[in-house]
Parts: C-alpha cells; structure tokens; sequence
C-alpha cells in the first residue's frame, strides 16, 4: 500500500524530464550572461545568438514542437497583425516621448549620440544580437519549457522575473550614460543601484507584455516586433533627440 502511495505521489518520468529541461534552460542562460558582459568584446557579440540557437535545437530534440516555441508557420499571420499593432503603438509612444519635454531628457544616451551609430544599431546590432536572441530563449525555449511544468502563471511569473535578472548585466553603467536617468536618480553607488533596481523592474514589466503577446497571438513575431520597436525606435529617437538638442 505505501508502495502504491509513494508510486502515485511521484511525478511521471516526463514530468521530471520537463523539469530537467526548464533547470538546463535557465542554467544555459545564466551561463551565457556572464560570458556574454564579462569576458571578451567577442564574446559579448556572438555569444547569446550562439546560445539561443543551441538552446532552441536542445529542446527541439528533447521532444518541443514548433508550436511550443512560437515557430508554427501556422500562427504566422495572427502574429504579424499583433506585431503590425504593436510596433504603432510603440512608435507613437516613443514620438511623443522624443517631443515632451518632461521625458525628452531620458533620450540622451551617449552610445546614439550619431545617426549612423544609431542606425546601425537599430536595423542591424540591435535585431541580431538581441531582440531576436533574446526572444527565441526567453519567448520560445523557456517559455515553452516553463509552460510543460507552470502553466501559464509559471510563464508569466518566472519568465518575466527571469528576463527583468537578465538584464542587471547590461544596466551597471546605464546612469553614466543617460542623462536623463542619472538626473532623476543620481549618481555615485546609490544612483546606479537604483538604475539596475528600475531596469529590472522595466524589463520584468516588459517581459510580461511580452509574454502576453507570444501566448494571444501564438507565434514570436509579436514579441520580436515589439522588442525591436523599443529598442530600435528608441536608439533612433535617441540620435534624433542628441541632435536637436545640441543644435
């Protein structure tokens, strides 16, 4: 009898099997972090691409399909309508933001202070280092991992928490290098603390409204198009708003 009890209070093998997967994802990721914003220039360019593309092929021969990672050609057209959507509000959003003088000084980031520099990040640095990366690992493997296991609160929850961590690499110098941010919150120690502290809390945010575009519409286009609007129309307003000002 206890036998029997043990037998059913155990989860299946699969059950243990999707956990496993979800534990690899999330250690692959973190792993990628750190090599990608610690060691060398290189590495911080090829490495998540690298990693994303890995991590999708694992968990493609670990029993995932297509429509788990939000690469089924047949949510394709929902997801370009959620992306064609997303990408107008995006835009009217960040043009009103660039023109508002309240807000207009958060756009001064030194690293799009030219046109070309920011063009070039925007259509070409920015999609393929990041946004599509990012999306893939986050938006598609993890959250088709965490989606076996949680459910969608899991996805919601974990996956949004896990993106907001992600990017406490990649805010330690952000107060120096926006004027805006640094205004607002200081600087010193205590001003950069608080700079990583509200970018992860933007990124968890965003990690949500993410989430929630990939789950509606069913494919990753949503989310990549989102993602890219963000960043891509913000390094361009950047560089617009640089030049304004200093004009």
């Amino acid at each position: 009898m206890l036998a029997q009890d043990l037998e059913e209070a155990a989860p299946p093998r699969h059950k243990l099997h999707a956990y496993a997967d979800v534990a690899v994802v999330v250690v692959v990721l973190a792993g990628t972090n750190l090599i990608a914003h610690f060691t060398t220039a290189w590495a911080s360019i090829v490495t998540v691409p690298v990693a994303a593309v890995v991590l999708l092929a694992m968990m493609r021969r670990r029993g995932l399909h297509w429509h788990e990672l939000g690469l089924s050609p047949r949510y394709w057209r929902r997801g370009t309508l959620y992306a064609l959507g997303a990408v107008a509000v995006v835009l009217t959003a960040v043009a009103i933001g660039a023109i508002l003088p309240v807000t207009r000084p958060f756009f001064l980031a030194d690293r799009y202070a030219t046109i070309s520099g920011a063009l070039i990040a925007s259509m070409i640095v920015i999609p393929l280092q990041t946004v599509i990366p990012e999306e893939l690992a986050f938006r598609g493997v993890l959250h088709g991992t965490l989606d076996r296991v949680y459910g969608a609160r899991g996805v919601f929850a974990a996956g949004s928490l896990l993106f907001g961590l992600w990017h406490i690499a990649s805010s330690l110098g952000l107060t120096s290098s926006n004027r805006g941010l640094s205004g607002f919150v200081g600087g010193g120690v205590a001003g950069q603390l608080i700079g990583i502290l509200l970018a992860v809390i933007a990124t968890a945010g965003a990690g949500v409204v993410f989430t929630w575009l990939r789950r509606r519409s069913g494919s990753l286009l949503a989310p990549i198009a989102l993602h890219w609007s963000v960043n891509g129309a913000g390094a361009l307003a950047a560089a617009i708003v640089w030049h304004t000002t200093l004009s």
